[in-house]
């Protein structure tokens, strides 16, 4: 009995910790991680969802991402099931708001991801990456509305075009210096980037 009641003091005492889960990919995976969120029975929240179409040329890429909080155990789930549906995910626990300096996550193709670090590097910001990670599966490519053509041609071209792989990239960064973080912001939504910046987001525990 004694042993009992010490494991139930243990456990009431026990908090869960929490973080925050970003899923990129294309539009089936985000369905499926939003689905999962939804059946989780409050223990992930969804904190928002976006739909990207990035113009390149005569072609539009198609990409999804999800903002996810709640339990960290459980968000390790979302992390393995992403990575085998060839997802791209970061992961940011406390720790990281603790002793990382101004935290940002930038979601882009990775050619994309890989000229801003360039950008940033040139213009001496001081900035570190603490997570990486890419999308090993196809993300939709489509012809661009702009071009002219009968609907049923665009149709037969879009295997050809989706089988030439966009990797698609989520960096987890840290911005040394408080006034640098508007200046990436900048160019990163200059280049068609998608920025969360950690201090806009806001959680209930």
């Amino acid at each position: 009995m004694l042993r009992q009641a010490a494991m139930a003091t243990s456990s009431e005492e026990y908090v869960i910790e929490k973080a925050w889960g970003i899923v990129a990919g294309n539009v089936g995976l985000v369905d499926d991680m939003a689905y999962k969120a939804i059946a989780s029975n409050h223990q992930i929240k969804i904190l928002f969802r976006e739909h990207v179409i990035l113009n390149s040329g005569k072609m539009d890429k198609k990409f999804d991402f999800i903002m996810l909080h709640g339990n960290a155990i459980k968000l390790n789930e979302f992390k393995a099931e992403t990575q085998k549906e060839g997802g791209a995910y970061v992961q940011v626990s406390k720790t990281h708001l603790l002793n990382e300096p101004n935290l940002m996550v930038l979601v882009a193709p990775d050619d994309v991801i890989r000229n801003i670090v360039s950008v940033l590097e040139k213009l001496k910001v001081s900035f570190a990456i603490l997570q990486e990670s890419q999308t090993t599966g196809f993300i939709d490519i489509d012809i661009s509305n702009e071009v002219k053509l009968p609907n049923f041609i665009k149709s037969l071209l879009k295997p050809f075009y989706n089988a030439n792989e966009v990797v698609l990239s989520t960096v987890l960064m840290s911005v040394e210096k408080k006034e640098a973080v508007n200046k990436v912001q900048s160019i990163a939504t200059s280049n068609k980037v998608f920025v969360i910046d950690f201090r806009d987001v806001i959680t209930e525990d």
